[in-house]
């Protein structure tokens, strides 16, 4: 008997680094050290801080990757893994460096998984970050045959003195909502269960979703918002507060943000809410509560500003080509998200 007799392909391991290399290699940035394929990746710090702050975040894809497994299309969830990462450490007023992936599979399949990487590269390109070096672990008999788990970790830098800091935010500031690409990473344990509930089938396309295939729209991938907000933090502007949203939705996420004694009061019909969500609470007869509780409605980020500067980030965003609304005011409260439902 051998390792391959058990299930694991050691020279298929070896040739998947040789394909993957290139394409790791593009996006690294100066201040990376070294080549792919030592046992730790190496970064210098970028020059020019006084007190250079780092910020890390880690995350995963969730149950996304099961439509991911069952449409055999791998190209879209890296770019989720990458931005749920980066998309957090945003929140702190960071500029992503570098990337650091997990690939967890059953059997090693060199054409699906160069695709997953491939999207992680690209997500790491869109955000500006290396992706520093990564782990590939075949585990026969842990999971299914073509199916593969996704854990991302990603490192930012922050001058300390331009940490965003939540006690700054005032009541009557306001929260400019930056449009999401559709329903992102979080909540496909509850879409799953609404498609298979329905009876319907990811190649379906309803009216609803203007000729669309449910597939088509559900992988659509998570919106970096990197490069946009870093632009308007080094702009004349003055974000207050960042914040992500995630799995809870705005309920959970944009109350961190937020200093002691602080609430938002939200105007839900501000902003456009995705056909898709729409859909999904029609045909899953799923109320608004539980909606808003788990999906991020059309919302992806969320930043504070004073009431002088809401125009000014509006325009700024629309710029970026990335569409913003005025949706809601900082009022007095317990940390609450008010007027939701």
């Amino acid at each position: 008997m051998d390792y391959k007799s058990a299930g694991v392909d050691v020279e298929a391991g070896r040739d998947f680094v040789k394909r993957i290399t290139q394409t790791v290699e593009k996006t690294y940035r100066p201040e990376v050290l070294g080549k792919l394929g030592g046992f730790g990746g190496m970064f210098s710090l970028p020059t020019g801080y006084q007190e250079p702050v780092l910020v890390s975040g880690t995350d995963g894809v969730g149950t996304k990757l099961k439509l991911a497994h069952q449409l055999d299309r791998h190209d879209t969830v890296g770019i989720d893994l990458v931005a749920m990462c980066v998309n957090d450490v945003l929140c702190c007023g960071a500029e992503p460096l570098f990337f650091l992936d997990y690939l967890a599979t059953g059997h090693l399949e060199p054409e699906q998984l160069a695709q997953v990487v491939e999207g992680i590269a690209k997500g790491c390109e869109l955000s500006g970050a290396s992706l520093l070096g990564g782990e590939t672990a075949e585990m026969p008999g842990f999971y299914q045959v073509g199916e593969y788990d996704l854990a991302g970790f990603c490192v930012g830098i922050v001058e300390k003195s331009k940490i965003l800091d939540p006690e700054k935010i005032k009541v009557g500031d306001v929260a400019i909502a930056l449009a999401s690409s559709g329903v992102h990473s979080n909540g496909f344990s509850l879409v799953r269960k609404i498609i298979s509930d329905g009876g319907f089938r990811w190649d379906d396309r309803p009216e609803a979703l203007g000729g669309k295939s449910l597939g088509d729209v559900l992988l659509t991938p998570t919106q970096l918002y990197v490069k946009p907000v870093l632009a308007a933090l080094k702009s004349s502007l003055t974000l207050k507060g960042i914040a992500h949203i995630t799995g809870g939705g705005l309920p959970e996420n944009l109350p961190r943000c937020l200093g002691e004694g602080r609430s938002v009061q939200i105007d839900p019909t501000a902003w456009e809410i995705l056909p898709i969500f729409k859909w999904l609470a029609d045909v899953g007869n799923v109320n608004a509560e539980a909606m808003f509780n788990t999906f991020n409605m059309g919302v992806g980020m969320i930043v504070i500003v004073s009431p002088e500067e809401a125009e000014a980030t509006i325009d700024f965003f629309k710029a970026q080509n990335l569409a913003s609304y005025r949706i809601g005011e900082i009022v007095a409260g317990k940390g609450e998200v008010l007027g939701l439902y």
